[in-house]
Order: structure tokens, then sequence, then C-alpha cells
């Protein structure tokens, strides 16, 4: 992607050595189901920096470039087909190794190659990858450190209330796995679309009441 964002972007800690930055996706458009504001992830663990489905912001964005360079990426992460997002330039700009799914979009490819991640893939950082049942080849993660559950699209957030975004085997398969995910000891949920940051109860609630449709 080219890196030519000007608009504001949003810092926010969400724990230590866990924190997101939010800024607006370049190929939004109305009627897509989710909001403008797209939210990456940072997190150091056990020596190692990932960031996760990052998107460049503009060279004025002082803060995230700041914070990055200080603690510079060992990792970059893709978590799902159509998040590749700038995965290329941080690589290039860090050095860094880059995971990713085993296949993407002809539409929407890396040009570097991406270690492949399956559910059960440990990453650097002891950070491991996990199963939500939606068939779409994402894997969210988990952050046994910060205690914390990173989605793509798994869930969202349209208008600041956690929802599981709907698939046609949302009873059958997507339902079990997300709730097998709940023996984790997580107490953050951190999404891609809309308010990006969760609480565990909100978890909870996502998976009893129906699915974001968009």
């Amino acid at each position: 992607m080219k890196n030519d964002r000007q608009m504001p972007v949003e810092v926010r800690d969400v724990a230590t050595g866990l924190w997101i930055w939010r800024l607006e996706h370049p190929h939004w458009k109305p009627g897509q189901g989710w909001e403008p504001l797209v939210a990456c992830t940072c997190v150091e663990s056990r020596g190692e920096t990932l960031v996760l489905d990052p998107l460049a912001p503009s060279a004025h964005a002082a803060e995230v470039w700041k914070r990055l360079d200080a603690r510079p990426p060992t990792a970059v992460v893709v978590l799902k087909p159509d998040h590749v997002r700038d995965v290329d330039l941080f690589v290039r700009r860090y050095g860094a190794r880059a995971f990713g799914p085993r296949l993407f979009f002809r539409y929407d490819v890396p040009e570097g190659d991406l270690e492949p991640i399956d559910p059960g893939s440990q990453l650097p950082g002891g950070i491991v990858a996990l199963y939500d049942g939606r068939g779409r080849n994402e894997t969210p993660l988990w952050l046994p450190e910060q205690r914390a559950l990173v989605f793509a699209d798994a869930l969202t957030a349209p208008g600041g209330e956690l929802r599981v975004w709907a698939t046609p085997w949302h009873e059958e398969r997507v339902l079990p796995a997300l709730r097998a995910l709940i023996d984790l000891p997580f107490e953050h949920v951190i999404v891609s679309h809309g308010e990006p940051v969760h609480t565990r109860a909100a978890y909870q609630r996502a998976l009893e009441i129906a699915p974001w449709t968009g």
C-alpha cells in the first residue's frame, strides 16, 4: 500500500507491552459493513516485538513511528488473507520476519514470502495462533503475557458493541470454536473494526447475541 496517509492517528495503550494505533483504511467505502477506522496492534513478548495486521501511517504520525523505532518489530503477522495491508513496508523497514496465511487473494498478495501459520502455530514471543471456526483462513492470536486475544474479522464492534461477524455456519462451527477460547485466561480482546478494545465479559456476551450481518 502506498504510504500517503495524512489523517490523524490514534494511539492507545492496552496493557504493559501492548498498544494499538488506529487510522482510516485507504480503501474504505460506504456500505462495506465496517467503519473507516481500523486498528493495528503492537505487542512485546519474551524479547520479541510483533506488529499485527499493520497499516503504515504517514511520516507525520510521529508517535507511532517513534514507538516502533524505539523497539523495532522483529516479526510482522498477517491474521487473514485480506489484511495484507503494509506487511512488506514493515518487513523492509525493520528487517522483520513475516508470518501469515498460506493463501492470499490474487489482487492483494505480499511481495515477500511469509512463513505460514495455522491454528496451534507458535510465533516468536510465545504468541499462539488460534482457531475461530469461520472457515476463512483467519488465525486470531493469543498473547499470554498480556492475557489478550487479537482478532482480524471474527469479531467486530460497530457502534462500540462487540459482535461475532456472521457466517453461514455460525451455530455449527463458529460458536463452538469461539466458546472454546473462554478456557484461555484472557482479560482483553482487540478487534480491527469498530471500537477496538473490549473485556472478557463483552466477549462472552457477544457469543450470546445475534451476529453482526453488516
